[in-house]
């Protein structure tokens, strides 16, 4: 191969300006050389193995040690320093209801000033928020109670003031019979969990339930009076409970006979499909009726009313309370778990008496109920007392039915009025109306929370000491509880921003939900 002259010299000089890198190179290559620095640089005088800190990713101490290091892609909360409701009117998080941090620890509220701090610290910062509605439900109390304690009435038991009249009624020893508006009424759990937030004889029902004045009535005198046991007569008691019995019985016998599944209807029965399918339509119903228990033999009437006495009834009654225990808790130590045949045990029992046994030996608990034992005279007889006033809460739909009929002032008018509301409206105000009607009846005292309504008194503005009740009432204790108490879905807009335009939102949903609806930030 022939070398080029230029080749040759490119080489030579390469060499003479690094003779170290040129012995580096074969013949016939190319290659690149690093200038060697010929003096090292001298350490600082105060340089020391320490000066230098290790990078943040790393080990510190101990080899087997690893420090705690937050991780770059994690996401860091801000601190909470306000919380605020939905003001559906402005459509935005509450100014006014609304409650912040301030220096050193201290807490004010947009409406009702600073508070306590001593007291503040124990009670949740979306708790504060609502303390305007509280310390109206405060103020209507005291005003309604100013006589005395008894029965207390509330209307919108589930809104914010008047959940904390029911608390705080409850609290100061008054009965309470509550009533869910429209937006809750129709969520059973919230009714329960309203019901068991009063004390008996008090209780909770849904406006669907007071709309029929003389059920609601009732309900409230029962109330009031409590049970009485020294009018329970055993006698008579005793035969109605028995017929009622064997009427029942007889029904049942009749309609499902022992050659029909005792859970299937007659009506089930009956082949209805196309005629190629009336070949198999036995064979397929017998499959699907063995899973289901047989029906009863038929009884005979004379011999059940002869034989069948309140004694043998007794003895059935415990039978019937063993065996379904036995059912529901996997049967140890008793047969025939896999069903129970009332009719067929009845009547075994008339063809052939039987005697009583031990009480104890066939499930005489005491809480069982028994038609041949009057209730103990002794049994305490809790009465609410008398109605003493009622808390009517300003829903939008009672606010809308209320206002359409003031505006009217013929009885035609109000009637064509009333046909013109919505299907809510019409059953708040006919709910509202009951409460208030009973109310009225007994003199108690009528007072609105969170608004106005015609014909009715609005509570007072509340006053330093309601407010302090209603601060006392929220303040968790050290068991961990507290007298007041809210069910809260909190949207933490200090983190995004987007969710208070989404907690409004929800707010103006026509049935939001059993919950009030906070806003940090």
């Amino acid at each position: 191969m022939m070398t080029s002259t230029s080749t040759v010299l490119a080489r030579a000089a390469a060499r003479a300006r690094c003779p170290s890198a040129a012995n580096l190179l074969p013949s016939g290559s190319r290659g690149m050389a690093m200038r060697v620095r010929e003096e090292l640089e001298e350490l600082p005088s105060n340089f020391s193995v320490d000066a230098i800190k290790p990078p943040p990713l790393s080990y510190e101490g101990d080899e087997d040690t690893e420090v705690e290091r937050a991780d770059p892609m994690a996401y860091v909360r801000n601190p909470v320093t306000s919380a605020h409701t939905i003001d559906l009117v402005k459509g935005s998080a509450s100014a006014l209801d609304s409650a912040a941090f301030g220096p050193k620890g201290s807490v004010a509220h947009g409406l009702l000033g600073s508070i306590n701090p001593a007291k503040a610290s124990t009670i949740p910062l979306e708790y504060l928020a609502l303390l305007r509605p509280a310390a109206e439900g405060a103020a209507a109390l005291r005003e309604i109670t100013a006589k005395g304690k008894g029965t207390i009435l509330v209307y919108g038991a589930s809104q914010p003031a008047g959940l904390a009249v029911t608390q705080l009624a409850t609290a100061a020893g008054n009965a309470v019979v509550a009533v869910l508006d429209g937006q809750h009424s129709g969520n059973d759990e919230m009714v329960d969990v309203v019901k068991g937030l009063t004390a008996e004889p008090g209780t909770a029902v849904s406006q669907e339930y007071a709309i029929f004045k003389a059920n609601f009535r009732d309900l409230v005198e029962k109330t009031v009076a409590g049970d009485d046991f020294t009018s329970f007569d055993l006698t008579n008691n005793q035969y109605n409970f028995l017929s009622d019995f064997k009427a029942n019985l007889l029904d049942y016998v009749e309609s499902y006979p022992s050659d029909l599944p005792a859970a299937v209807d007659a009506e089930q029965l009956k082949f209805v499909g196309k005629e190629k399918d009336r070949a198999n339509f036995k064979t397929n119903m017998a499959a699907y009726l063995g899973q289901f228990q047989p029906g009863a033999d038929p009884i005979d009437s004379s011999q059940l009313e002869s034989n069948f006495t309140t004694n043998q009834y007794e003895i059935f009654k415990k039978k019937f309370g063993v065996q379904t225990t036995a059912v529901v808790s996997g049967g140890d130590g008793v047969t025939n778990t896999d069903y129970f045949a009332p009719a067929e045990i009845v009547r075994n029992m008339c063809s052939s008496p039987e005697s009583p046994t031990e009480p104890a030996s066939e499930g005489d608990y005491p809480f069982e109920f028994s038609i041949k034992k009057a209730p103990s005279a002794t049994t305490p007889t809790l009465k609410g007392g008398p109605v003493v006033g009622a808390v009517i809460e300003v829903t939008p739909d009672l606010s809308a039915a209320c206002e359409a009929l003031a505006a009217e002032k013929t009885l035609r008018g109000k009637a064509e009025a009333l046909q013109f509301l919505t299907e809510p409206q019409k059953t708040a105000y006919a709910a509202a109306s009951s409460v208030i009607s009973v109310a009225n009846s007994a003199g108690g005292t009528i007072r609105t929370v969170g608004g106005s309504l015609p014909g009715l008194t609005e509570i007072q503005k509340p006053g330093d000491a309601d407010v302090e009740v209603a601060v006392d009432a929220m303040a968790i204790g050290d068991d961990g509880e507290s007298s007041l108490n809210y069910f809260i879905q909190v949207y933490r807009a200090g983190d995004f921003p987007v969710y208070e335009d989404y907690a409004v939102f929800r707010a103006k949903e026509p049935l939001s939900g059993p919950r009030q609806i906070v806003v940090t930030k």
